[in-house]
């Protein structure tokens, strides 16, 4: 959108079973080429690592959303990430790896009624989101809807709190570009 301002992305997800699970052994399997595969997408900036893996250090201490319930294992689908548009992350999510996987997630995740699986919003440039904050931007997109603080792809805003329009044009050539 803007140099002056990154786009936050948090998902989050509900394992049907525990991590260790024969159930969900085949999202453990492509989660790194998946992961790789957003690392090269076009708008892609960076993301937080977990403190439990090597690869990117963790934004802080790793917490989950309200409506999680514990497998037993303490573990659950999250990302936290920054994008330079809504355009960029659409392009990503829904087209190429990871839209092969995402179109799978009901395999491994589930999501109480009422709770969408990630939430958008913008943060100025050099700002780092921590996962408590990207928590609580879910939360608050649960409670209240979406809206300048947290949004969906359904109805983005743009940095400076103005409902926006996601440019359909601009995901597709996205997706099209060649990985870096």
């Amino acid at each position: 959108m803007t140099a002056q301002f990154h786009l936050a992305v948090y998902t989050f997800g509900q394992f049907l079973d525990r991590a260790d699970s024969p159930k969900i052994a085949s999202f453990f399997e492509i989660e790194p080429s998946v992961l790789t595969a957003l690392e090269k997408a076009p708008g892609f900036l960076s993301r937080s690592g977990y403190d439990s893996d090597t690869g990117p250090a963790s934004w802080g201490v790793q917490v989950f959303p309200r409506f999680w319930e514990d497998n037993g294992d303490g573990w659950a689908p999250s990302t936290l990430s920054l994008w330079s548009s809504v355009e960029a992350i659409a392009a990503a999510t829904y087209h190429g790896e990871h839209g092969a996987a995402y179109r799978r997630g009901r395999e491994w995740n589930v999501l109480p009624n009422g709770w969408t699986g990630y939430a958008l919003w913008w943060v100025k440039a050099g700002h780092q989101p921590d996962w408590a904050e990207a928590v609580e931007r879910h939360e608050y997109l649960a409670d209240h809807g979406d809206g300048p603080r947290a949004f969906t792809f359904k109805r983005p805003f743009d940095p400076h709190g103005q409902v926006a329009q996601l440019d359909a044009t601009e995901v597709k050539r996205l997706a099209s570009l060649p990985r870096a």
